[in-house]
């Protein structure tokens, strides 16, 4: 018991912190409820998006767990506002839409995932740990139309730049791998089977080649390794 309690510490200093933000309360209580028993540390909940604004400034939470439908500011723009002001911010979209127009609306504002409220309880729980990392979690179907989309804006023009553009920073061979891994839109689990490599170096992987881009998260990662032709590498 003791080992698994200090590996857990490697990796994050006390519970995950959550916060639901969701119209209807019954609804919103009850996924509180069921992170707050799978030990997340639930620090907020609101049901408009003028609240959630104010109280996510105030509880400084790991993860958004958040409705697009809100009355007063729509969940895109709550996610807009919060990710601006704090890029380590996750927002994992919790939706009864899987309209195509939502997900790239939610994901083009700064959600890192997207799951329909028909998902189980478990997969709440899990898409929730996972989004706290930065791995984007995506109901089945909808993790290829967010790569499409990717393919097309970055097929798109990109604006002028100056002539001297910074050189692009140096990856290692191994960063270059993972990277790519990402770009086809493989998990950090799937990446550590493919690489026989434990899950937490490849997150390591994932953060050093975070900050030598100066990106704040995976989902920009993608992008980013798309422009590149990497996921057709």
């Amino acid at each position: 018991m003791t080992g698994t309690t200090e590996a857990k510490d490697v990796r994050r200093q006390g519970p995950i912190k959550v916060m639901v933000v969701d119209d209807h309360p019954m609804w919103r209580d009850a996924v509180a409820r069921d992170l707050a028993e799978a030990g997340f540390d639930v620090v907020a909940t609101a049901g408009d998006g003028e609240q959630a604004v104010r109280r996510a400034q105030a509880a400084a939470p790991d993860v958004l767990v958040l409705d697009l439908n809100l009355p007063a500011k729509p969940g895109v723009q709550v996610c807009k506002e919060l990710v601006g002001a704090n890029p380590a911010l996750r927002v994992l979209v919790l939706s009864a839409s899987g309209e195509h127009a939502d997900v790239l609306e939610a994901v083009k504002s700064g959600a890192t995932g997207y799951l329909l409220k028909s998902a189980s309880t478990e997969e709440l729980i899990d898409a929730v740990r996972r989004t706290a990392v930065g791995d984007p979690v995506f109901t089945p179907g909808l993790a290829g139309l967010v790569l499409g989309e990717y393919r097309r804006l970055a097929s798109e023009p990109a604006p002028a730049a100056g002539v001297d553009e910074p050189k692009a920073p140096q990856l290692t061979d191994r960063e270059t791998e993972v990277l790519r891994l990402v770009a086809k839109g493989l998990s950090y689990k799937q990446i550590a089977e493919r690489l026989v490599i434990s899950h937490r170096t490849v997150q390591n992987h994932v953060q050093n080649t975070l900050g030598k881009l100066q990106l704040h998260n995976r989902v920009e990662l993608v992008r980013y390794a798309i422009e590149r032709g990497l996921d057709e590498a």
